[in-house]
């Protein structure tokens, strides 16, 4: 059965080659299997057939049923289109085909009673339908009277005849070959029973063509659940198999420089938040089991505090630690604070980026080999093959969703025999459902409270009538020493606009502040550029920063005071979060002003209202998934066993996500390695070859 859901599309009746590559470069849908996975957007009941004369403006789409008569061919080139009259007993309807005109002209026949279907328009003082569905009413083989399953369909798979109906067409003779076969459930019997879900096949024939309402809710129900089943247990699987098999280098305690730095060079005690993550992080070093721990904090939470403090206990241990940043100002500011803090403690740390020269460079790999570099800070250099390490016992990673997971596991090669110790820091908080399900082989910590005496950013909801009095503000901000960032949309569906949008709102701004160094920033400038144009603002040479989001992630000024964002409602509330936090880093108070036109929907009311409201990222995170489901936020389209959710959105199915982590608890308590329980073979069966297929990244995050 595994190898029918593996045959190409190409050999399904009706596909052939044209419309099976339009699939899989349009949908990526290359398979049987593929195919019966991709989902309707929603059902349609077609129980009721209209005549003509009842068809109204206002309806969405309607049926009927009657003769078609002179189909002929109107237009030249690509106004080329196939048109007919549809008759019934109380009028005629004009029907008009634009695609797939010599396929749809064969259908047609005389003598013929139809089923059509469509969305009416008004047509001078009659009707037209536009691309109707066809279908003999004799040999009709969905009757009214079904919930019909509707497609999503692109403007190239139209172009190559793949419409709705033939979509559909498809899958139906896809699932009647599927029903002679035995289709083989990926959940065992007795949750399946237990819990009086539908087997797989009756869900995927259901969520296709449902008999009813309530039969498509239980498929729906069913899908979901397995979706978000096998992801948890995958990483719920990965976490107790590391805890019970994958050794950890040996920590024993701490010692002197840890000692040294905490007792006379922390510059503020530690929140209770970060005194709670150190001995989370200290307890799993010392475990024997690798540590995998994810640290999130909101923005200014002490983050890299922690993450020093768990280098020292490296160092104390005789290890070394590395620290690897998405950017080459970050991993520079990172060295620098670290540096700063460390004063004249013994420890020698180094900074890798693909600026470091040549001698430079060698020097510290030679320190690398030789173990007299305790802690190297870096960008991707530090993953190259001839940085090798002589005892590397802990791998710290910023803001890990900038790094694809061949970066991570290169790194983690560089201690082969024994994996070092891994901490994920993330300032981008991550909403709870999405936490324990995608992050589920990570041991989370979090820091939720914030250094006290520290000034909340006063963020604001401005329009076009006010940015002459914005502009004023920042002018007398920079007047008092401080600097600003001005920050741009750039989204790629619309980048020759909105580059455009930039390069104006920099003259703008350089014609209104004539003689205040500007400085201009955006993605796709030359890395070396880029970096120039950051060093300048850290450096105070320049007093406003106008960029792209390119200076979401990391970057240090607590001089910067302003941050102005441009056409804010065209950016998702994390990322609005994530520009905030560039500013509030020093003792003055900061301001955010997010700038729309006056025209906003719902949606981008209710973000700007959250922005004004709160400055608390868990709470924004939670409300950014309600807004925008799973599939928008970055990072989170994960892979389970049997895919990505395709089915399952986490930011709306939280109650399914709390039933299946109770369910895989309850099982994983019983029987943590699948093995002692024979009705848990088949998810012992299933995960083992998903483990061969794909490397555990769980040992790397």
């Amino acid at each position: 059965m595994e190898n029918l859901l593996q045959t190409s599309i190409m050999y399904l009746p009706g596909m052939g080659d044209v419309r099976a590559s339009t699939l899989r470069s349009e949908l990526g849908i290359a398979t049987f299997g593929d195919l019966l996975e991709y989902y309707p957007y929603r059902h349609i009941d077609r129980t009721h057939i209209y005549s003509t004369g009842e068809i109204r403006e206002e309806m969405p789409y309607v049926q009927l049923k009657g003769s078609i008569i002179d189909p002929h061919i109107e237009g030249e080139g690509r106004k080329k289109r196939l048109v007919a009259r549809f008759l019934d007993s109380s009028g005629e309807v004009e029907l008009i085909w634009f695609n797939s005109i010599k396929f749809i002209q064969k259908q047609i026949k005389p003598n013929v009673e139809y089923i059509i279907f469509g969305k009416p328009s008004r047509f001078g003082l009659g009707w037209s339908i536009v691309h109707p569905e066809l279908d003999d009413a004799i040999s009709q083989r969905f009757k009214a009277g079904t919930l019909f399953p509707v497609y999503s369909v692109t403007e190239k798979m139209k172009k190559v005849g793949i419409s709705i109906k033939v979509l559909r067409d498809a899958i139906s003779r896809l699932i009647d070959i599927v029903r002679t076969n035995h289709l083989p459930d990926t959940l065992p019997n007795y949750i399946t029973k237990g819990y009086n879900m539908l087997s797989r096949w009756e869900a995927l024939e259901a969520v296709h063509f449902p008999t009813d309402e309530d039969r498509l809710r239980r498929a729906i129900m069913r899908l979901k659940a397995e979706e978000i089943f096998w992801i948890r247990l995958r990483m719920r699987y990965i976490a107790e198999k590391r805890h019970t098999e994958e050794a950890g280098l040996p920590v024993h305690g701490v010692g002197h420089f840890f000692n040294k730095f905490f007792n006379e060079k922390l510059p503020f005690p530690l929140t209770k938040a970060q005194e709670r993550v150190v001995r989370e992080i200290y307890d799993d070093m010392r475990s024997g089991s690798q540590m995998n721990r994810l640290l999130q904090g909101d923005v200014g939470s002490g983050k890299t505090m922690v993450a020093l403090l768990s280098m020292l206990i490296a160092a104390d241990n005789g290890y070394q630690s590395c620290l690897m940043a998405p950017t080459e100002i970050l991993a520079i500011q990172h060295a620098a604070t670290i540096r700063s803090l460390l004063g004249d403690l013994s420890i020698n740390v180094a900074l890798l980026t693909g600026s470091t020269r040549k001698k430079e460079r060698e020097k510290i790999h030679q320190g690398l080999r030789d173990g007299s570099v305790h802690i190297i800070i870096g960008t991707h250099a530090l993953i190259e093959e001839n940085v090798q390490m002589n005892r590397l016992g802990l791998a710290v990673i910023d803001e890990q969703h900038r790094f694809g997971v061949e970066h991570r596991s290169k790194l983690w090669d560089k201690n082969r025999i024994i994996p070092p110790h891994v901490l994920i820091m993330s300032a981008t908080p991550i909403p709870r459902t999405l936490a324990m399900t995608l992050y589920g082989d990570l041991d989370v910590s979090v820091i939720d409270e914030l250094p006290p005496g520290r000034t909340p950013i006063e963020t604001t909801h401005r329009y076009p009538a006010h940015k002459s009095e914005v502009y004023r503000f920042m002018e007398q901000e920079i007047d008092n020493g401080r600097q600003a960032y001005v920050v741009f949309p750039l989204i790629e569906e619309s980048e020759k606009t909105d580059m455009k949008n930039l390069q104006t709102g920099y003259e703008e701004l350089k014609s209104r502040f004539p003689n205040i160094p500007i400085g201009f920033v955006h993605g796709k400038m030359k890395s070396k550029d880029k970096e120039e144009a950051m060093k300048r603002f850290v450096s105070a040479q320049d007093k406003i920063l106008v960029s792209t989001t390119v200076i979401e992630v990391g970057v240090n000024v607590p001089n910067a005071t302003i941050m102005l964002i441009e056409d804010a409602n065209r950016f998702g509330l994390s990322q609005l979060h994530q520009l905030r936090g560039r500013v509030g880093r020093g003792a003055a108070k900061s301001y955010c002003i997010l700038m729309t036109d006056y025209k906003l929907s719902d949606n981008g009311k209710r973000r700007m209202e959250i922005m004004t409201e709160s400055t608390d990222g868990f709470f924004i995170a939670e409300q950014d998934l309600k807004l925008r489901g799973q599939g928008d936020l970055e990072g989170t389209q994960q892979s389970g066993v049997g895919g990505v959710l395709k089915m399952a959105n986490l930011a709306k199915d939280g109650r399914i996500v709390q039933f299946v982590s109770n369910l895989i608890d309850e099982i994983l308590s019983k029987d943590p390695t699948l093995t002692a329980d024979p009705l848990n073979a088949p998810l012992h069966k299933t995960l083992s070859e998903y483990m061969e297929k794909n490397r555990d990244w769980g040992q790397i995050s």
